[in-house]
């Protein structure tokens, strides 16, 4: 799993690896159950100060992305989310408002978008089907 931080790039760097974690596993990069490095050892693979690290890795825990077992390191979780239902599905549309109103904002119109998004999700699932 290669993961990579843009310092420069405005975005908070815990944001960005815990993004990267997210999309490796919708992606089908990392499986349920695979072993993340240790904190110390994405600290150094990204240059990043250690806590960074531990603010992204408390916030995948939270986010159900992943588990941590004591003495044992972190692992992708087996579920989804633990999120309940209810604040999953409002979560997404937060997500999809915020992709929407940047592409108008660009000057894309309804049909461009959708199928952006549609060429997205599909580009997703044929990455998905190739790892199982």
């Amino acid at each position: 799993m290669l993961l990579r931080v843009d310092p420069r790039s405005g975005e908070p760097l815990f944001e960005q690896l815990v993004f990267q974690v997210k999309r490796a596993v919708a992606e089908g990069t990392l499986s349920s159950g695979d072993k993340l490095p240790s904190v110390r050892e994405l600290a150094r693979q990204l240059s990043i100060n250690p806590n960074t690290v531990v603010r992204a890795i408390e916030t995948l825990e939270r986010d159900g992305v992943i588990v941590r077992r004591q003495g044992a390191g972190c692992f992708v979780s087996d579920r989804p989310s633990e999120l309940a239902a209810k604040e999953r599905r409002t979560r997404l549309e937060r997500l999809v408002t915020k992709a929407v109103t940047e592409a108008f904002h660009l000057g894309f119109g309804p049909l461009e978008i959708r199928e952006a998004m549609e060429q997205r999700l599909d580009a997703l699932d044929v990455k998905q089907r190739k790892t199982r």
